[in-house]
């Protein structure tokens, strides 16, 4: 499928879409009870949330990190020239333990220097004449991960045409783990990183002969990569591991350790008066006592904008960005849940009219959805425009969600005609219901400022938010098809690939793996920016994707609270400071 298409004409495959409606009969009556999704009750309690509170929001800690952070900028100048492991390693934890936004301009200055001379010689002095395994991959991942052009021939000498590690590293486990995750950060044709990618899956699964801290290590990658997982998700854990390492790890460091714990206390004290915040707007408007056949969601959503944008500068765009999650989930179970076809086509007239008398016709929980999705989107668009200097923005914001509510109309069309869409059908409609292009409109307007406008930046990087939006659409029905389909939902990607391919659910879901990993190298390619400001739009952006890998690893991040480790996770991150 053209992606240049899709996103410039949303609705280029209408005909395609529709055909059904000729052919098919409605096998669901208009006037059949009111679905449930039997959704539990929410797990956090406001009087929890308002409870949360810590002692790291004082002067006296912005004092202390400041002191911190320039004792840790006097390592890159300590750092000799020639001591190009120390340098790697240095910015390499610091990625890890979530301090990047402290020490740009040192990373970039270390990193010009190295990329100049690394490059130039395609890797001969990191590996040396024996080779050297970890510090080529540790140097290709990092120089990938700032959006340096390195090429995969910089592992020539140490992987062959197969991907197979040449005898003399093969032992080499802590060489291998790096080579692994760079070989998350291939793009499309580096077969030799893929090779390699497969080789070193199968070789790494068995970790009886590791030691514990390696092992622990191996086994959280093969989970899923450092490129795929939220890095302010899984600060604590790096943190965590680092302090471990201290006993047989010479270049452990203290002071960045205390400064990685420190930063951590203080964002999240940032974040619990944010949450706060944002219980206090989700309560008042009970939205919940009127909908209640929807998701109640809202601490979820928050942690979603978190993963997005965890920095305390960044506190508006977390607020405007947990309403509109909140808002997204609530309308997603009006289509899905409870409207008849004839009532959610006038709630979608509702929206693209943006006009509030085409809802007088429908239930009064409809009415009220509506309501606050108008005055919501009033709300973020006025302050975007009066903090971040731009100006109409609603009209943007407008489009967006109506193009949202357009897609998941067809959906609900497709379930009430009992219509089962080919795969490459769904996909087209399905790419906009995931709701990742909505984010990225936001995202766009309350984070970045571009000369160029939203459409000639859309225009420019059209790719990334179909390849996005793609995977976030695979992940979420991967982890709901089988709560979907015991419910009687219409067919998500997993079963129209079934159906249309004659294959079992096994085959279907890996094939829709494989999907995701080759959205992630095109993803992978549009990342090689070093201009700080789309540098970081991009990474924020590319969160959508890993926000949904968090959501959907372990089910239904939404639907099912107390599934997996989330519930941890949430509080791990958000009630208990590290000590």
């Amino acid at each position: 499928m053209d992606c240049r298409m899709q996103l410039q004409n949303p609705q280029a495959e209408e005909h395609q879409i529709l055909q059904w409606q000729t052919k098919s009969e409605p096998s669901h009556s208009e006037h059949d009870q009111r679905r449930s999704a039997n959704y539990k009750p929410n797990i956090w309690k406001y009087a929890f949330l308002e409870s949360l509170n810590s002692q790291f929001d004082g002067e006296c800690y912005l004092i202390q990190i400041q002191k911190l952070i320039k004792e840790v900028k006097i390592f890159f100048v300590e750092c000799k020239e020639s001591d190009l492991m120390s340098k790697l390693e240095l910015i390499d934890s610091i990625r890890k333990l979530g301090l990047n936004n402290y020490f740009g301009q040192e990373i970039k200055a270390a990193l010009d220097t190295i990329a100049a001379v690394e490059l130039e010689n395609n890797g001969n002095s990191c590996i040396g004449s024996e080779g050297d395994l970890y510090a080529t991959a540790l140097l290709f991942k990092i120089l990938r991960q700032h959006g340096y052009k390195v090429s995969q021939d910089i592992f020539g000498g140490l992987i062959d045409e197969m991907g197979t590690l040449k005898t003399s590293t093969s032992g080499n486990v802590k060489g291998m783990l790096e080579l692994l995750e760079a070989s998350n950060l291939a793009l499309e044709g580096e077969d030799i990183l893929e090779k390699a990618k497969a080789f070193l899956m199968a070789t790494l699964r068995d970790t009886s002969s590791m030691k514990d801290d390696i092992a622990k290590r191996v086994t959280y990658a093969l989970e899923l990569s450092s490129q795929r997982r939220v890095q302010w998700f899984n600060v604590k854990w790096h943190i965590k591991a680092y302090e471990q390492c201290q006993t047989d790890q010479v270049n452990m460091n203290s002071t960045l350790l205390e400064l990685a714990k420190l930063n951590f206390n203080m964002v999240q004290a940032t974040l619990q008066k944010d949450l706060r915040e944002s219980s206090k707007w989700w309560k008042n408007l009970g939205l919940t006592k009127n909908l209640d056949f929807a998701r109640d969601r809202m601490v979820e959503c928050f942690m979603c904008a978190g993963g997005l944008v965890f920095e305390t500068k960044n506190k508006s765009f977390r607020k405007w960005l947990t309403k509109v999650i909140n808002l997204i989930l609530i309308i997603d179970d009006v289509y899905d849940v409870y409207g008849s076809l004839e009532e959610l086509k006038r709630f979608t007239k509702a929206v693209e009219r943006w006009d509030a008398t085409e809802t007088q016709q429908l239930p009064e929980c409809m009415k009220i959805c509506f309501q606050v999705l108008y005055d919501t989107t009033w709300e973020i668009a006025y302050e975007i425009d009066e903090e971040n200097g731009w100006n109409q923005v609603f009209p943007h914001l407008c489009k967006v969600w109506a193009d949202f509510c357009k897609a998941l109309l067809v959906e609900a069309e497709w379930y009430h005609k009992a219509y089962a869409p080919s795969f490459q059908v769904y996909l087209s409609n399905g790419w906009i219901s995931s709701s990742a292009s909505l984010i990225f409109t936001h995202a766009f307007f309350a984070t970045a400022h571009h000369e160029e406008g939203i459409d000639d930046f859309l225009h420019m990087n059209e790719d990334l938010v179909y390849n996005i939006s793609v995977i976030l659409r695979l992940l979420n029905d991967l982890g709901t098809s089988a709560a979907e389909q015991e419910r009687g939902d219409a067919a998500s990607s997993v079963l129209c690939y079934m159906r249309e391919m004659n294959v079992s659910e096994e085959i279907a879901r890996k094939k829709i793996k494989n999907m995701i990993d080759n959205a992630w190298k095109k993803i992978n390619a549009k990342c090689f920016s070093r201009v700080p400001g789309i540098s970081s739009f991009l990474n924020i952006t590319t969160n959508i994707a890993r926000v949904g890998h968090s959501l959907y690893q372990d089910g239904d991040g939404f639907g099912d609270q107390e599934q997996g480790t989330r519930g941890r996770q949430i509080l791990s991150l958000l009630a208990e400071p590290l000590s």
